[in-house]
């Protein structure tokens, strides 16, 4: 994993060195093993290397036949297999990510339906004076672009783009609103006008600094469920998540994974210690001395009986105050997913023995796991419209309580209900897979992983995977009031200490309970400028001073856009703390 960026002039000048350097250096954090630059007839390519594959000889760009030059972030899982099948090709490094090179001089804009991995690409090709960029289907790598008068220009990190000084800090209302009520943004508009997110599964070709052609692969495949029983369904998940495990371990650096306890952490660890001689190594987050639930003893118990190596991580109020605004500057397309701390805690804890880490995320998308898609199944009008409500509606603190900001999610919803064959429950699945997957959960941990120079992989976002955990019956996903009902079968025959059909209370971080400890907070939150903007005089303090849940979490949504504003939309770096920071005029 690394960071890649890049620039094409639309007059065909040679790009600026001064420019180039800008990005390399925003993108330091990435890549700490090494930085390469590449300049011809143009265009400019950035790659700052997080060394995982083929240690010696896999520095970027990598150059090929035919003029073709590349820069990637992620792995390429199935990187042997295509050396074998490119039969005549000499490749010239062990690099997993030197196979695209050939893909492309065979078959075009076509190549990455050939890929197995995380990836965001960026390919230039001379001889037909083009740049050609592509991300992964699930959107597991992030990439950005803006369109500017004379430049096409690209990066890892949106970040990175405004560092150029190409493009302005303009925000833009709509996303600044969605973040606010959803946690997240949606679609390929972000937080700043001018800059672009590529979809998952996008393939765009750009021509003297302008996109000429797109296409896109889909991450679900096509049709309804299929027909199948149990015992076959439980045979074929062990064997693509064998596979996929298998893979996702491939690595010339130590590797370890993030443990909570529950089902899809579980399947993995039990998975990882199937195929490891050695113990697995597991980072479980636990908060001592908080009232919310804490699943680390059982994770503990989980752990022993795999015979993993377990670390604890305490993430306590300490952390929350000292390492937010921290936080909020890595997180430059912003998430207001509180789950942004232990995942930050337990990478800087990670970092100290591993550069690779596997964690469970997809694992409720594919297979059903959250709760809404239980409200989705049942039969009108007893269906519940995902997302329906913000957690700031009534509470009469945003000066703009319109519900405008489900404009773009609920598009997203009549799109996938239009696809023939699928279910409410696929429906469901298919809009949480389009927005919330990449959009919040896996830009938390690209961001959180990427500030510590670790790289995070997910195998349940695996096609293969996708191919039977999404088609699978409703009733093995969803069955008895459970979801991930197939996966929980699986995993009380392999891990029955687990206690996968038992009722989890969830992963909660006690953000509301720390919060509520400090009232005057309201006070200084309210005087930000991003602040004053968006909330009515006087309801700021108002919601700090009658804490309860609702009221709670729309006080860390303040907060997290509160230092996320200072930090993007400012231009100004964190002074210490939460408290520092907010005081701090500079």
């Amino acid at each position: 994993m690394c960071g890649i960026a890049g620039i094409m002039a639309a007059d065909g000048a040679a790009v600026d060195e001064r420019t180039l350097a800008s990005l390399a250096e925003a993108l330091a954090h990435r890549g700490p093993d090494g930085r390469g630059i590449y300049r011809q007839d143009g265009v400019g390519l950035v790659h700052t290397r997080l060394a995982i594959i083929d240690l010696l000889t896999g520095d970027q760009p990598l150059v090929g036949p035919d003029g073709l030059a590349l820069v990637a972030n992620g792995e390429i899982y199935n990187h042997v297999e295509l050396r074998e099948e490119l039969a005549g090709v000499a490749f010239a490094t062990g690099s997993d990510c030197e196979p695209p090179l050939a893909l492309y001089q065979r078959h075009g804009l076509d190549f990455s339906a050939r890929l197995r991995g995380m990836y965001a690409i960026a390919l230039h090709d001379r001889r037909r004076r083009r740049l050609v960029l592509c991300r992964d289907p699930f959107g597991i790598k992030p990439l950005y672009y803006a369109e500017t008068a004379g430049a096409f220009v690209f990066a890892s990190e949106l970040q990175a783009i405004l560092a150029t000084g190409l493009v302005a800090r303009q925000l833009r209302r709509e996303a600044r609103d969605e973040l606010l009520n959803l946690q997240f943004t949606t679609g390929a508009e972000t937080m700043f006008a001018g800059i672009r997110r590529l979809l998952p599964g996008e393939i765009i070709a750009v021509e003297a600094g302008r996109i000429v052609e797109r296409r896109r692969l889909d991450a679900l495949p096509e049709g309804g469920c299929d027909h199948r029983d149990k015992a076959d369904a439980l045979s074929e998940l062990d064997r693509v998540m064998m596979e996929s495990v298998l893979l996702h371990q491939r690595s010339d650096v130590p590797y370890g994974m993030f443990l909570s306890g529950g089902i899809d952490s579980s399947v993995l660890l039990a998975l990882m210690a199937r195929l490891n001689p050695r113990p697995v190594l597991a980072f479980t987050a636990r908060f001592p001395g908080a009232a919310v639930p804490d699943e680390s003893a059982h994770a503990r118990q989980v752990a022993e009986a795999a015979g993993a190596e377990h670390v604890e991580v305490d993430v306590g109020e300490g952390d929350f105050w000292s390492l937010l605004p921290a936080i909020a500057e890595r997180v430059d397309d912003p998430v207001a997913d509180y789950a942004v701390l232990p995942t930050y805690k337990l990478a800087a804890e990670a970092r100290r023995s591993v550069k690779v880490i596997l964690s469970g995320e997809g694992g409720d998308e594919l297979f059903g796991g959250y709760g809404r898609y239980r409200g989705a199944m049942r039969p009108w009008p007893l269906t519940r419209p995902m997302r329906r409500r913000s957690h700031f509606a009534g509470l009469g603190v945003l000066r703009d309580e319109s519900m405008a900001w489900r404009a773009a999610y609920a598009e997203v919803d009549r799109r996938e209900r239009h696809r023939p064959g699928r279910t409410p429950l696929q429906v469901a699945q298919a809009v949480d897979c389009a927005d919330w997957l990449p959009n919040d959960l896996l830009v938390k941990l690209d961001r959180c992983l990427m500030a510590h120079g670790i790289e995070g992989r997910v195998p349940f976002l695996d096609p293969m995977v996708a191919a039977l955990a999404y088609r699978l019956p409703d009733g093995m996903k969803v069955h008895r009031q459970l979801g991930k009902w197939l996966l929980r079968s699986w995993l009380a025959r392999i891990l029955p200490i687990s206690k996968p059909f038992s009722r989890k209370r969830g992963f909660t971080v006690p953000v509301e309970e720390w919060i509520a400890r400090r009232p005057h907070l309201g006070g200084l939150l309210a005087a930000q400028p991003g602040i004053q903007e968006i909330c009515r005089p006087g309801s700021v303090q108002a919601l700090f001073r009658q804490p309860d849940k609702r009221t709670g979490f729309a006080a860390w949504t303040l907060l997290f856009y509160a230092l996320w504003h200072r930090s993007h939309v400012a231009g100004l770096k964190p002074q210490g703390d939460v408290f520092e920071t907010l005081s701090s005029k500079g």
